[in-house]
């Protein structure tokens, strides 16, 4: 038995502090939830056997559990379970390849997933103390992005910082700063480009009682040129610094979703399946190296799907990092033409727990769009992992309710 796509959204990307910022991370889910089941007029919500939900704070309002809660704030049935899992910036990615084993399997019909990230509203928080009224200072630690509160048995190495491991990534490479900053300016060229083209009108709804329609990071006037002249971030110019606030992906606010069912469930659902699920794969290096891991986590998709580089026509890569994407893209040797051709996260935005829905979503409709058969959704995750997915466009294969 195959697992199939049958609809997606997503919220607009809102940025941090920005437009997003005073909506609820479960409310975001909830939102989600809502505007894609309005993709499926036809679907009874008691008959979704599961919600799989990808965040990776948890520390706030997501409350523990957002899954199930934004299923209920989106008035979903009651008897309708819900779960969330936490591969940190993959997580609405492994919430998808979760469910399509839940249908392959049998165990379910179909299921809701996607995730979700409020980076503004990541709460700060303090370590409980060993004894009462501790006498000294406490520290509170942002939980917004990165390590914290780290354990001190973890080599050194593991633990610098994201950009740090990045700048690594380019040294070991020989990835320039020129290329990383043409890459960033694309991103920004083509989200716009799609936007204007109406690519994304249907595959983002707005936030109810928010004024915000499009992906609020998104520079149209970015070029190279301009992007050459910010100072670098994680290390100085003199040190070789190299990765600055516009080649890599800022902090954001924003949800997705994904609906995933059987091949026989498109009677309950209404509508014809979109893109087969046809191969998996997950990867894990060591921590430091975590922006190339989508290198054998893409492979092994592939090797499952029982094709090869050559036959795949669309790729969508979450942009962490532009040089970790280059870094994937050369070791890939695909066109670069073929690579997030409606913009990437440098542009769109990264809210971690949303991101792997997005690239799903986004890669059944290019390969729509394109009319090519097969695509890869990949994403890096921090701590030194990796995801992809495989799909296959039913418009190719005539698949049919």
């Amino acid at each position: 038995m195959s697992a199939f796509i049958y609809a997606a959204t997503r919220t607009p990307f809102g940025r941090f502090n920005g437009a997003l910022a005073g909506v609820r991370p479960d409310d975001l889910a909830a939102a989600a939830i809502t505007s894609t089941l309005a993709t499926v007029p036809g679907l009874d919500p008691a008959a979704i056997d599961d919600v799989v939900w990808g965040n990776a704070n948890g520390a706030g309002e997501e409350n523990r559990n957002v899954g199930r809660m934004a299923a209920l704030l989106a008035g979903l049935p009651v008897s309708v379970p819900g779960s969330t899992v936490n591969r940190l910036c993959g997580s609405s990615l492994d919430a998808a390849m979760t469910a399509s084993r839940l249908v392959e399997s049998g165990d379910a019909e179909v299921v809701l997933t996607g995730g979700v990230e409020s980076m503004t509203r990541a709460p700060w928080v303090l370590p409980k103390p060993a004894k009462g009224f501790p006498a000294g200072d406490v520290t509170a630690v942002s939980t917004t992005l990165g390590w914290r509160l780290v354990n001190p048995r973890m080599p050194k190495e593991w633990t610098v910082s994201l950009g740090e491991a990045n700048e690594r990534l380019r040294e070991r490479f020989g990835i320039t700063r020129e290329r990383q900053d043409a890459f960033a300016a694309r991103s920004h060229r083509l989200a716009h480009a799609a936007w204007e083209s109406g690519f994304y009108d249907g595959l983002v709804a707005p936030v109810e009682g928010v004024d915000l329609t499009r992906d609020e990071g998104i520079r149209a006037g970015s070029t190279p040129e301009v992007l050459a002249g910010l100072k670098p971030v994680f290390r100085t110019p003199e040190q070789g610094g190299t990765i600055t606030a516009g080649n890599a992906s800022p902090l954001n606010d924003g949800a997705s979703a994904v609906l995933i069912g059987s091949e026989t469930a498109a009677a309950a659902i209404g509508a014809d399946p979109v893109a087969r699920i046809a191969g998996r794969g997950v990867m894990a290096l060591e921590p430091q190296d975590f922006g190339y891991a989508p290198v054998e986590a893409a492979n092994r998709a592939l090797a499952r799907a029982g094709i090869g580089w050559d036959q795949v026509g669309a790729v969508e890569i979450n942009e962490a990092f532009a040089v970790q994407s280059l870094a994937c893209l050369d070791a890939w040797k695909v066109d670069p033409a073929v690579v997030n051709q409606k913009g990437g996260a440098i542009a769109i935005g990264h809210p971690l727990g949303a991101s792997g829905g997005r690239v799903l979503g986004t890669l059944a409709k290019v390969l729509r769009e394109t009319g090519q058969r097969y695509g890869v959704a990949a994403i890096c995750i921090g701590v030194g992992q990796g995801l992809a997915v495989v799909l296959e466009n039913c418009a190719v294969t005539g698949v049919r309710a």
